[in-house]
């Protein structure tokens, strides 16, 4: 059911390439649709945002005000979840928090001798437009990992926006909502709540920038728009690559691999062992364990599409692989991980040891989820509070100073025939 490769085969790199090939474009008929979209929105604002929810997600709205959801309401789902949920959202909200305190990066300057000074300005976002999916694919973890690093950052408005088909709502998205502190939350999705997001309308204010993840309309519309806004990603299906020794549990390593498949058809589930006969004890893990899995037929799919086991030489040789594959999340499944992750150079993140599941860190470790697919963690890193504060140079050149660098900035500038930048140098130097 999943195929079983090793590094020795004939053309095995031209195999294992295919294999991580993913197409992320989408086909004419999408593209053309969010086009159309995104023009109407920016054109008519509320007039068509409503007109295109009433038609996809089924919803009998007359007017904005009955999109967006009041204080009051988030505060009832965050009230009425049961105790383990509300514990269990609070615990995952802390750490993540916690976590991300220690990226909040601050201004610096220093002054040179001549008293020129040098520096950065570090400077939250105004506001930022968090896409969360909704009914019966609804992640409340989403919420924690999107808004939390913004409002770390000091974000002065989060907005989100997720789609409620049919009026179907998810209370743990909407308490999840309450609990980080969102400001505005909008019941609507698709390509229409990017472009309102982008562009604005009467009752939506226009974001800075769009986070989170959506369906292929929604990632369609945030290729569009980037540049009128900034966007986190584009990002393809989920990915899990796995290296173990015969020190891991072959169940634990079969689940892992199902944890990521399970996501959907085009998820991608690769395990790297030197060991063949651990490999063995895996294949058949997972076929005694997938008739238990209540997604089996997804997983299944995911497995025998982008799926593999593969036989490497050794443990180095594992992480050669796995620079080139720059996997999503990277499981290092050995009795001492420690000296794999200095080989690391390309992953989104790496879970070390046998008791460091991937969900762990999809739900309550602390580090961000949103991570890079595709290969891009080879240029790519997680989501941070970096992510939603700007920097912004400051230069304060002294008299002395400029006696220095006017002649050297004029001369550059005279050698590209920028005469007036040259002119605006010389200007200041002493006669």
């Amino acid at each position: 059911m999943i195929r079983r490769l090793s590094t020795t085969d004939p053309g095995f790199l031209a195999t294992l390439d295919a294999l991580l090939h993913f197409d992320g474009s989408t086909d004419d008929a999408i593209e053309q649709t969010v086009a159309e979209i995104l023009k109407r929105v920016r054109a008519e604002g509320d007039v068509a945002v409503l007109e295109y929810t009433r038609r996809f997600d089924q919803l009998d709205v007359g007017t904005m005000a009955e999109l967006e959801l009041s204080r009051s309401q988030l505060r009832q789902a965050l009230d009425s979840l049961p105790a383990a949920q509300r514990a269990a959202l609070e615990a995952a909200a802390q750490r993540v928090t916690a976590y991300h305190e220690r990226q909040k990066l601050e201004s610096w300057s220093f002054t040179e001798a001549d008293g020129t000074r040098l520096g950065q300005k570090i400077t939250p976002l105004d506001r930022v437009g968090l896409y969360v999916p909704g009914g019966k694919a609804a992640y409340p973890s989403s919420v924690l990992m999107n808004a939390l690093p913004a409002k770390v950052a000091g974000v002065g408005e989060l907005i989100m926006v997720v789609p409620t088909p049919r009026g179907e709502k998810n209370a743990l998205v909407l308490a999840a909502a309450c609990l980080v502190g969102v400001d505005r939350v909008f019941t609507l999705g698709g390509a229409q709540a990017v472009a309102a997001l982008a562009y604005g309308t009467q009752t939506i204010p226009q974001v800075d920038k769009i986070v989170g993840p959506g369906n292929a309309y929604v990632a369609a519309a945030k290729r569009r728009v980037f540049g009128t806004v900034g966007i986190d990603m584009v990002a393809g299906p989920s990915e899990v690559l796995i290296i173990a020794d015969a020190s891991a549990n072959p169940d634990w390593v079969a689940i892992d691999l199902f944890a990521q498949a399970e996501h959907d058809e085009l998820a991608q589930s690769i395990l790297l062992s030197p060991d063949a006969g651990f490999i063995a004890r895996v294949a058949a893990s997972i076929e005694r364990l997938l008739p238990t899995m209540p997604r089996r037929e997804v997983i299944a799919t995911s497995l025998k599409g982008r799926g593999a086991l593969i036989h490497v030489s050794d443990l180095e040789e594992a992480c050669a692989l796995a620079n080139r594959i720059a996997p999503e999340h990277l499981e290092l499944a050995v009795a001492d991980p420690a000296p794999l992750v200095d080989k690391i150079r390309h992953a989104g993140a790496i879970f070390m040891g046998h008791y460091t599941s991937e969900s762990l860190g999809d739900y309550c470790a602390g580090p961000n989820h949103v991570l890079p697919t595709s290969r891009s963690a080879r240029f790519s890193s997680p989501l941070g509070v970096y992510d939603f504060q700007k920097r912004t140079s400051l230069i304060e050149v002294s008299k002395a100073g400029a006696q220095t660098l006017g002649p050297i900035a004029a001369t550059l500038a005279h050698g590209e025939g920028l005469t007036a930048h040259a002119r605006a140098a010389e200007l200041r130097l002493k006669p």
